[in-house]
Order: structure tokens, then sequence, then C-alpha cells
């Protein structure tokens, strides 16, 4: 659909993402560690994720709410997955659906405006998330593409990291989403979970798919995300995590230490743990409850964890460049977790 005059001025001015690769911001987080507050905080978490991937025994998990790809984080999260330091996501579907698949379909976010008029947005047909705007045509073409790939797949109930697979095939197959977060994961075994699926783009086209397939269709199934999680836990044992903001990615991962001792298994608390957030813990919710509470859970280990209280395109850019270039993780053994998985499924054909 071509765009109005109108419309197309809102939309000329793309959101570019990050590359932490070109500056060397080391010396200043090193710097920061020499200060106070919420740089001196920072400076530990750097320290502590640097650990973690120094750590030959660690598994590391990436968890990410918040608008993240939207607001220009995509290339620094996809360098540090390239670089060896991501072993599994875990995600709302707004990161991985709306935003990275969005624009792995060519897609574009676009720098807006805050104070604009959202009665004329809406009018436009343009969605705002804070100073950022999208294109709801190309939003609902996405959800339709999620319908295509759901309508191509045998009925059945999946993980969503099994969807997400497809997803990535898709791409593959189209020959679209280079360096985007599903490629990127998918080419290198790591796993990508987003326990709440459908709230996101990929509930519409899920809905839609489920409606004209009322007898056999694909469901998703969030109690074999969790499953699969803890057989990562299980599989690894030593883990550490690196959680972007908070909610439903945060207390699912949390929650695998506590899942694997149901199941019967010694499972040792997250070794390690970072969190960036803007979240308060005096209201109680889960987003901004703070690791050494997790540890009255026994999920969190207070040794190495670290609260980064700063909201995270400020504070991720700086905590994924000072990782990168540490360069501790040229030395770092692939998990490649999505074999797990692969080999469970053999096992099932075999039998």
């Amino acid at each position: 659909m071509t765009r109005t005059p109108d419309k197309q001025q809102h939309l000329e001015h793309v959101v570019e993402h990050l590359d932490i690769t070109k500056v060397n911001v080391v010396p200043l987080v090193d710097m920061m560690g020499q200060t106070a507050f919420s740089a001196r905080d920072l400076a530990r978490a750097g320290r502590i994720v640097d650990m973690m991937v120094r750590d030959d025994a660690c598994g590391i998990i990436l968890t990410l709410a918040g608008s993240v790809v939207s607001a220009g984080q995509r290339r620094a999260i996809v360098t540090l997955i390239e670089a060896n330091v991501v072993d599994a996501i875990v995600s709302t579907g707004a990161n991985i659906v709306d935003q990275d698949f969005f624009e792995a379909l060519g897609f574009r976010h676009y720098q807006g405006d805050k104070f604009m008029d959202d009665n004329a947005l809406r009018e436009l047909m343009i969605d705002r998330i804070y100073d950022t705007y999208i294109d709801e045509v190309e939003l609902r073409q996405c959800d339709d593409t999620i319908r295509a790939i759901a309508d191509g797949m045998a009925p059945g109930a999946y993980s969503s990291r099994e969807f997400i697979a497809e997803m990535a095939r898709f791409l593959r197959e189209h020959g679209l989403g280079e360096g985007s977060i599903i490629r990127s994961a998918d080419e290198r075994g790591v796993p990508i979970f987003v326990p709440a699926f459908s709230d996101c783009s990929a509930g519409f086209g899920l809905v839609h798919h489920q409606t004209h397939h009322p007898d056999a269709h694909v469901a998703i199934d969030s109690v074999k995300d969790f499953r699969e999680l803890t057989q990562i836990k299980i599989h690894q044992g030593t883990t550490g995590i690196v959680m972007l903001g908070g909610g439903v990615p945060k207390n699912f991962v949390q929650d695998i230490v506590v899942s694997a001792e149901f199941l019967g298994h010694e499972a040792e608390m997250h070794k390690y743990a970072v969190q960036l957030t803007v979240a308060d813990e005096r209201d109680g919710a889960l987003s901004g409850s703070t690791l050494k509470e997790a540890s009255s859970w026994g999920k969190v280990d207070t040794a190495w964890e670290q609260m980064v209280y700063g909201e995270l395109t400020v504070t991720f850019p700086l905590l994924a460049g000072y990782v990168w270039h540490k360069r501790g993780w040229e030395q770092r053994t692939p998990r490649r977790y999505e074999r797990l998985f692969e080999a469970e499924a053999e096992a099932v054909g075999a039998g």
C-alpha cells in the first residue's frame, strides 16, 4: 500500500541499530567502577558478565523485555550472539515478533515524537512506542506472515522455540532476515523462547489460523517452553542470566532452578545474575524484585549478582560493549542448546 504524503512525513527517519564494536568503552566503564551510585553498579555488572563468559562451565541466558529492538539495540544483541556470549534467549513476543521478525521482513521502525497527537497517528495507521513509530499496515503484514507459517505446519502443540525455528526457516527460504536475532540465533544453535507467545502480533496470526482450522491447528504450549528451559538447566548445571527489563522472561528463567529440583535434580542456583531495570521493588511487582530477594526462593546465588537501575538503552550498550571489547568470548565453547531438542525429537521419532 502506497503511503500518503501526510503519513510518509512521519516515517522518514529510520531507527539505526547501535554498533558496539565501533567504540571501546572498557576504559570508560572501568573508570565508572571507581565512582559511585549506578555508574559503579554498571561497572560491577560488566565484570560479572565477563566472568560468566570466561567460566567454562557456565551457560548464559539472555532475557529481553520492553521495547529493545525498536529502540535500536538489535545489532548489539546479534553481535553478542555471533561472539558466542549468548546460549539461550527468553523474550517477550514484542521483541522477537513485532520488532525483530518485523524488521527481518524488510520493515523498519522510525524516530517519532512523543508529543505527537495520537489520534492523528491513529488516523494515519501509525503505532507509537514512546518516541518511535511503526507502520500499522506493515505490522499487519507481519501478523499475516505468522498466520501463513502456522498454516504450513502440521497440526499440533509446539513450544514457542519450535515455532520460532519455523520463522527462521521461513526467513532463510525467502532470503530475508540477515542480521536478525531470529536468524543469527538459529544459525548458531541458540534457542529462543517466548513464553507468552500470543501476547504480540503472533497472537493475531494464530487466532486467524485457529479460527480457520478449528479441528486441526497449531497451538503454542507454554508448559513445553518451561520444560525445555528446565532441560537446559539440568544439562548445563552452572548458569548465568543477563536480564534486560523484567516481566515474564525474568520469571521463567529464574524458575527453572526450582523446576529442575522439582524433577528430582540437584540444581544449583544461577551462579551469576545481572538485571538492567527501571522498575522499583517497593510495589511488589516481579520486574523490580531484587536478585537478592530471588535468593530467598532458591533461584539466584548472591555472590555474583548485580541490579543496575537505569534505562536499558543507555546501560545495555555500555554493558554489551564492555563484554565484547574485553574479548573473553574468543576462547569460549559454543553450547548449541538447540541440539538438546533435536536429539529429543530424533529419540521420539525412533520410538
